[in-house]
């Protein structure tokens, strides 16, 4: 038995490596909380929590005076039981990565006393995960050098950010199959075409004899019949990002048949939502990726446990970590790019 004798908050600022620009702005830095639990028996768990505004209208600042109240909340506790804690903070509606940080906390507690990596304990389907690497918005020579870095450090799947200009997105793909062989792409508009520009893409891509993996969120996020029309239209798949923020939205969105693949974020939704929406996936047969907000390697961390946990994501966006500066790696996995490895 472990229970819970305090919880202790800690927030954390990163700088990007390089500014980290996509469709709806540019972000130099990430404001991270570090959550750390500690039990009776002296077991220590730790999460993150990486809010995005744009995403989830969370802020950094709404979660630091919630620490008092979720020591009230959970203190005494038994890790063990952690489903039962899962419920209580699955009220958490308005703070997910928060949500998230807590949740995985507890795991992390609980596979200290175990002795057992928290991939096993949710399954331990696999023991090494393949992530991409992200290109960012730039001009089209911008990308291209860019995603050509990112092949020469061994990644063999890169994401691709578009958005701003149809016409040089779709001349930035024509420049990138020229000139990077055995590569696949996703490529991801983060909301910012409408569903007319959506397909011209696709179709435009298409017509030249470029292949993409998918098309991440091409439209708003409340255009749900929008992306509909985009999936019904476009000869790729299409993945629901912004779009899906918990397992309503994804229920909301599989009954609509408006994507081929849906992007879990922990930081959107928690574990709990995560695991609801992987059996809805799973049965309607819709195909899951995973993907990451700002999060250090402590924040990825939860994802790659999640991840080769499961085993049922076919990509994983995890590259966060590796696009900004930290004192310490952090994760409890190794990397070999473009593998994390779990033993």
């Amino acid at each position: 038995m472990a229970k819970i004798k305090r919880i202790s908050f800690e927030l954390k600022t990163y700088e990007y490596i390089k500014p980290f620009r996509i469709a709806p702005g540019t972000a130099s830095h990430t404001h991270n909380l570090e959550v750390k639990i500690e039990t009776e028996e002296g077991y220590i768990g730790l999460g993150e929590a990486s809010p995005s505004f744009r995403v989830t209208g969370e802020r950094i600042e709404s979660l630091i005076p919630l620490e008092s109240f979720v020591n009230e909340l959970l203190k005494g506790k038994d890790t063990k039981n952690f489903r039962k804690i899962f419920e209580i903070t699955d009220k958490f509606f308005a703070f997910p990565s928060l949500k998230t940080a807590l949740q995985y906390a507890i795991l992390d507690a609980l596979s200290e006393e175990l002795s057992l990596p928290v991939y096993q304990i949710l399954g331990g389907a696999k023991e090494k995960i393949e992530t991409d690497k992200t290109v960012s918005i730039g001009s089209v020579e911008e990308r291209v050098r860019e995603a050509e870095e990112i092949f020469k450090e061994g990644f063999k799947v890169i994401k691709v950010k578009i958005g701003l200009d149809l016409r040089e997105d779709i001349e930035t793909m024509e420049e990138l199959v020229k000139r990077i062989k055995g590569v696949k792409y996703i490529v991801d508009a983060n909301t910012a075409y409408n569903p007319k520009q959506a397909v011209i893409f696709t179709k435009e891509l298409y017509k030249k004899g470029i292949d993409i993996e998918l098309l991440e969120q091409p439209v708003p996020a409340h255009d749900l019949e929008g992306l509909k029309y985009v999936r019904f239209n476009s000869p790729f798949p299409i993945a629901g990002d912004e779009s899906i923020k918990n397992k309503y939205e994804a229920l909301e969105v599989i009954k609509m048949e408006a994507v081929d693949y849906i992007n879990i974020k922990l930081m959107k939704c928690g574990i709990s939502d995560a695991l609801a929406i992987v059996e809805m996936a799973n049965t309607a047969n819709i195909k899951l990726m995973i993907g990451c907000m700002g999060e250090s390697s402590l924040g990825i961390n939860q994802s790659v446990h999640l991840s080769a946990g499961l085993g049922v994501f076919e990509f994983h966006d995890l590259d966060s970590a590796l696009m900004i500066k930290e004192d310490k790696f952090r994760g409890k996995y190794k990397i070999r790019i473009p593998y994390y490895y779990l033993v």
